[in-house]
């Protein structure tokens, strides 16, 4: 019980700007959840591409369609034509269905993670007005009153970097997952493309 009224006392005094920070935290990390459940599924079970390649001559898919490899190699053969040209082109239209999920969301995470410092900058800034606004009320002897000014602006700070600081290293991780699923994404589309 400690924990939360000393969480609450310090959020308390970190002002309203805590408010759209935490707000802000919480959207970021819910997008980085779900992108690392996706990206977890995306690279579970997926077939070979010597498999893969066998499946062209129309077996059908093993098991589950989870994996992207599987899930670009579901979508072409059910849409594939006969004709290699065209099949060319639904493959490039599968892939480029998986492409866009990809780096869905990515974007959105690293704007948030960048926009929390700033958040806590607006906190100091609003720490020091009130700072300065006891200063022009009380002058300088009332100590305790201007160290709630202070306070706000540290704790909003300090705030702003505790949400960006893993936000912005999660979303460089985040980036190298998706590059990494794209280049197994181009390496699956060439290889069946030789083979169409």
């Amino acid at each position: 019980m400690d924990i939360i009224t000393n969480t609450y006392e310090y959020l308390r005094q970190g002002g309203q700007v805590m408010i759209p920070l935490i707000l802000t935290s919480l959207w970021m990390w819910f997008l980085i959840g779900e992108r690392l459940i996706y990206f977890r599924r995306m690279n579970r079970g997926n077939l070979s591409l010597r498999e893969t390649v066998e499946m062209l001559s129309d077996k059908p898919l093993p098991g589950t369609s989870n994996g992207l490899i599987n899930r670009v190699v579901a979508g072409f053969l059910k849409e594939r034509t006969g004709n290699s040209k065209l099949d060319r082109g639904i493959l490039e239209l599968s892939a480029m269905r998986e492409r866009s999920l990809i780096r869905r969301y990515l974007s959105v995470i690293a704007v948030l993670a960048a926009v929390s410092p700033l958040f806590g900058l607006l906190g100091t800034v609003t720490g020091m007005i009130t700072t300065f606004d006891v200063i022009t009320l009380f002058g300088t002897g009332n100590a305790k009153a201007m160290a709630g000014g202070i306070s706000e602006a540290l704790i909003t700070t300090q705030s702003g970097l505790l949400v960006a600081i893993p936000g912005l290293f999660m979303s460089a991780f985040l980036v190298r997952r998706a590059d990494s699923l794209e280049n197994r994404l181009d390496e699956l589309v060439m290889t069946l493309k030789r083979n169409i």
